[in-house]
């Protein structure tokens, strides 16, 4: 099947896109949101900056490239299989939602897609393997299970709902921070657990809150996420809930002295989340009033770890 797809689509990309621009051939990575791994492999290593005073730059460099690369083949399988299941068709898209629109607009693309996601997901195993071989085998079990989660995400994961909306704070918060560190450091720190935990609850939000457009959509394929199964006013409750873990455990953190207290400059984005909340509680229901609460999770998202980096530094 992926031959004979591939095989069939490449004459048609080269006839029907020879004056496509590159934004066309990106589109699939979703390269805005290719901003998460950066701001996640940041806080990692000012976690190990924080507790040994140095970072190795060579080493700091393929750990982001492995990141960015596991998220970027996240993106174009989900892309591909949300056009193979016609979902995407169906999507009443958003800035934050709903996919890039790349196959939609460019179909003939869709061989070329997969090969993109499986070539993305070749190179973050072949990094995570140069790694394993000169970081030692403690970082064998994190990566095992973040290409497990990048190749299931959209064709199993979606379909089970509590699973489904913890495994992206999983893989961006416990995976990719303390798996940054243990690929600088060839160990565990509690720091680096400790870190994680804001990300783990902040970016299943993230994936909670787009998935409150799709509702009718997501249905209409079989997937089951927490707003089909329980309704948006549950989910936005559960949202709440997170945030409320996510801002707790990071306070927490410091209290028991995982964290320095600087770390606590995190927390400055707590208004913006609260402005979030208050929209998703008040208007659950009503998508075009929830799109500033949209933009407000991708800032709280991207900021968070930011700010902690750059208290961990401070320390």
């Amino acid at each position: 099947m992926f031959s004979s797809g591939f095989a069939t689509s490449m004459p048609q990309v080269h006839r029907q896109t020879a004056r496509v621009d590159w934004r066309v051939w990106l589109g699939p990575l979703r390269l805005p949101f290719l901003l998460l791994p950066l701001t996640c492999v940041l806080l990692a290593a000012a976690v190990v900056h924080w507790q040994s005073g140095a970072v190795n730059v060579r080493l700091l460099t393929l750990a982001l490239l492995g990141a960015v690369s596991a998220h970027a083949a996240v993106n174009a399988l989900n892309e591909w299989f949300d056009f193979r299941s016609g979902l995407d068709a169906r999507t009443r898209r958003t800035p934050f939602s709903g996919g890039s629109g790349s196959l939609q607009r460019h179909p003939e693309l869709a061989g070329y897609t997969l090969v993109l996601a499986l070539g993305a997901l070749a190179l973050t195993a072949v990094i995570g393997l140069w790694l394993l071989a000169h970081q030692g085998r403690a970082l064998l079990p994190l990566g095992l299970l973040g290409l497990l989660l990048v190749a299931s995400y959209t064709p199993v994961l979606v379909r089970r709902p509590w699973l489904g909306l913890l495994a992206p704070g999983l893989g961006f918060g416990p995976l990719m921070v303390a798996g940054t560190v243990v690929a600088l450091t060839g160990h565990y720190s509690t720091a680096a657990w400790a870190a994680s935990l804001p990300l783990l609850f902040l970016v299943s939000n993230l994936l909670l809150l787009n998935q409150f457009p799709d509702v009718e959509a997501d249905r209409g394929v079989g997937r089951r996420n927490l707003p089909i199964l329980y309704g948006r006013p549950l989910a936005a409750r559960v949202y709440t809930g997170l945030l409320v873990a996510a801002y707790g455990s990071l306070l927490l953190s410091v209290l028991l002295g995982w964290l320095p207290k600087p770390a606590l400059l995190g927390l400055a984005t707590l208004p913006i989340a609260a402005y979030a909340a208050a929209i998703v509680r008040r208007w659950p229901n009503r998508v075009p009033r929830l799109l500033p609460a949209m933009l407000a999770n991708v800032m709280v998202n991207l900021l968070t770890p930011l700010l902690m980096a750059i208290g961990l530094y401070w320390a």
